[in-house]
């Protein structure tokens, strides 16, 4: 084997091949042995063995350009040493943090090395043999054909350049063949896995490179004088609160509920069945949102954009918008500073988490939400039990979502603000065998079809959830805050859909499509009392100050772009990301206007003046400065040049959500006699028990026959799943 190899090696053109030949499979075979990348089908395998080699094939070829035969084998060991080093140090990264190096954690090499700390020795395997021993016969094979390697004509450019360009053309193929499987891969990155599982390690390497300048170099120009424009737009953006509902809710447990691609025209909708049986899509939402406990909102419209559910996470905890293009997740997010609601509330005295039946690493939330303050983030890494039957491509059924929560919510010190993120209800809405629950309708769109079951479904996960906080005493003391996160389904099915919310396909218009934006917001008191149903304009914007002021919090000294939902002040306006505006009288989208109520075209002569065009440029040009506060502040993390009176921003080395399980026993434990949690109200005696589902992959729900054939699977799904545009 050696003499054969030996023997292929005589020319620089034959080693350069041998070297490239070498690194390729490596890599690959490092992506099966220690990377969980979530590669399903042949499609994506194929990407995956193609994608080392356009990268490979460029950066070897450099050695090319050194006519030189000495100093081109130089080059050649050189970038193959480093390329090699660079792999390696990913895969010691990933042992650790179930992530990839970024060129920040590069740039805070002290802080990295500092975490790894003392384990960084037990990462290494004896397997790892497997990533240097080609290195090391290279050095060998030159070694033994040192005399033959450095003889003959020096290479010529055509050679470089040639093969330069056959690196070129391999990657724009492997791209076209990513875009497929998965559209705007490097436009909308919700998770580094996808750039390394579709492109390689090395584009994902230079692909965050280039964010990371992009950002640093906006965040670079930054500086404490831009904070002037942003604190007069908000002293003037503020809506006072009213007596009536500030403080109303003063020291209550917070619970946000994220609905995921829930609608506002599922509220009240019912659908008859060929035998003439009608049933209601969302009868326990439809409970809520009309109980005199509950303060519902009729017109809510997401303004998320391409970073979808991580933009309704920004506007919801932060009242920032998301960026134009992108996510702000995984463009900044890990990185700036905010005055978020959960480190807002660590002064009151509130402990924070999330709940997401999904991996943490999906829009780059394990880091994120360090920035944001939270004190645990309970994900499918380390806080579920995902198997084939119980999980979806999203991660785990909301049924078994919250119920295996409660056994954590049960342990966190009170008062508590939390965020649970449901999963069940999303594109594609795929059909469920176990959990077919709602059958009707019948259209020729199956998109549709499993839409309306999934809601269903997720509408019974939340009746049984806030019957166990009922029954475990939560509830009376606890503000829930449900919300949909943006639309379920798409503009290109709304026609479809049209017949169904008594609407005519044919007169359908994007006036139709931008009303359907509105999503569900209903924030429930138990036992105000003084809740209804209010048809304000707003947006995700404008929950983060309503929830304070209800909680006896003024936000007159913090950095929001929304305003109070129950202020008489506010301006009844909402902006979407896109620049369009709504308000009760007028909607301009693009060059066109309707009549917000009737939804008739209103035309307008441009070279008139009138009081409506006035109005109309009035209300865009408040809609953009809203965006552009918004855009200076993320894109220039303006909130460290600022810190409101009596905050203290967050902390991100405290945080380590790969042992929040852990940690929050901890935090119980030594809490004491003088612990808050529910579990230590009762006396150590836990409510999980009193949990009830019907969830049929749930412990003794199922039949004998399949209980005792299902082995259950302690393998947690791994792939981050896409969030669509759907």
């Amino acid at each position: 084997m050696l003499q054969k190899l030996k023997e292929t090696t005589p020319t620089r053109v034959g080693f350069f091949l041998l070297a490239v030949i070498f690194f390729w499979l490596k890599t690959y075979l490092a992506y099966h042995l220690e990377f969980s990348l979530g590669v399903e089908g042949i499609y994506q395998h194929f990407l995956l063995f193609l994608n080392p080699l356009a990268s490979s094939l460029l950066l070897f070829s450099l050695s090319f350009w050194f006519s030189d035969a000495k100093r081109g084998y130089r080059a050649l060991f050189v970038i193959y040493f480093l390329n090699s080093l660079l792999l390696f140090a990913n895969i010691l990264y990933y042992r650790e943090f179930s992530d990839f190096i970024t060129i920040k954690a590069v740039l805070s090499a002290t802080t990295t090395t500092k975490s790894i700390g003392a384990s960084i020795f037990q990462m290494f395997h004896l397997q790892d043999i497997l990533y240097w021993i080609d290195f090391f016969l290279l050095i060998w094979l030159f070694r033994k054909r040192k005399t033959t390697v450095q003889a003959g004509a020096p290479l010529k450019k055509r050679m470089a350049i040639g093969t330069l360009a056959l690196s070129v053309v391999i990657f724009l193929v492997n791209l076209g063949l990513a875009e497929i499987d998965r559209p705007q891969l490097l436009t909308r990155t919700f998770d580094r896995n996808y750039i390394v599982k579709y492109l390689g390690m090395n584009v994902y390497t230079i692909y965050d490179g280039i964010q990371t300048a992009q950002a640093n170099a906006v965040r670079a120009s930054a500086d404490s004088s831009d904070m002037a424009p942003v604190l007069d737009y908000v002293d003037d953006h503020y809506a006072a609160p009213t007596e009536d509902y500030f403080g109303q809710t003063e020291g209550r447990n917070v619970v946000f509920i994220h609905l995921e691609s829930m609608q506002q025209f599922l509220i009240d909708l019912s659908l008859t069945e060929e035998n003439g049986v009608t049933s209601e899509v969302t009868p326990f939402l439809n409970q809520l949102y009309h109980s005199p406990d509950s303060y519902s909102f009729s017109n809510f419209f997401h303004q998320t954009s391409q970073g979808k559910t991580s933009d309704a996470e920004l506007l919801i905890d932060n009242s920032l918008f998301g960026l134009p293009q992108g996510s702000a997740f995984t463009q900044v997010g890990a990185d700036n500073t905010f005055h978020s609601t959960p480190q807002i509330l660590k002064d009151k005295g509130y402990t924070s988490a999330v709940f997401h039946g999904n991996v943490g690493s999906f829009w780059d939330r394990d880091n994120v939400y360090k920035s944001f303050g939270y004190d645990y983030f309970f994900s499918s890494e380390t806080s579920y039990t995902l198997n084939e039957e119980n999980s979806l491509e999203y991660g785990l059924k909301d049924k078994l979502f919250f119920q295996e929560s409660v056994q954590y919510l049960e342990q966190m010190q009170q008062p508590f603000y939390t965020k649970f993120i449901t999963v069940s209800n999303h594109f594609p809405f795929p059909p469920d065998e176990l959990n077919t629950v709602f059958d009707i309708p019948d259209t020729e769109d199956e998109t549709i079809n499993g839409f309306f079951n999934t809601v269903h479904y997720a509408d019974e996960s939340l009746e049984e959830f806030f019957q166990y906080m009922k029954d475990s005493g939560l509830y009376e003391n606890t503000i829930f805050v449900l919300y949909g996160d943006h639309y379920g389904i798409s503009n290109s099915r709304n026609k479809t859909l049209a017949p169904l919310l008594d609407k005519d396909p044919e007169t359908w218009n994007d006036y139709e499509n931008t009303m359907l934006q509105r999503v569900p917001l209903i924030i429930h008191a138990p036992g105000i009392g003084t809740g209804g149903i209010n048809d304000t304009y707003g947006g995700q914007v404008d929950v983060m100050p309503t929830v304070l002021h209800l909680l006896g919090i003024d936000t007159q000294s913090y950095i929001q772009m929304g305003q109070d939902l129950l202020s008489p002040d506010r301006d009844n306006l909402v902006v979407l990301r896109n620049g369009n505006v709504i308000s009760p009288i007028y909607t301009a989208l693009g060059n066109n206007l309707y009549d917000t109520a009737t939804g008739n075209p209103i035309y307008l002569d441009p070279e008139m003046e009138s009081p409506i065009a006035a109005k109309v440029q009035e209300l865009k040009e408040a809609g953009q400065m809203q965006l552009n506060m918004s855009d200076q502040v993320v894109n220039g993390d303006l909130l460290r040049f600022y810190s409101p009176p009596n905050f203290t921003p967050a902390d991100k080395s405290l945080h380590n959500y790969l042992d929040s399980p852990a940690k929050l026993l901890e935090d119980f434990q030594s809490s004491g006699e003088e612990g808050t949690s529910l579990l230590q109200e009762n006396n150590g005696e836990s409510t999980v028990p009193l949990y009830q589902t019907d969830a049929p992959e749930f412990p003794g729900n199922q039949p004998a026959s399949v209980e005792e054939g299902t082995e259950e699977s302690s393998e947690l799904p791994t792939e981050p799943v896409e969030e669509t545009e759907e």
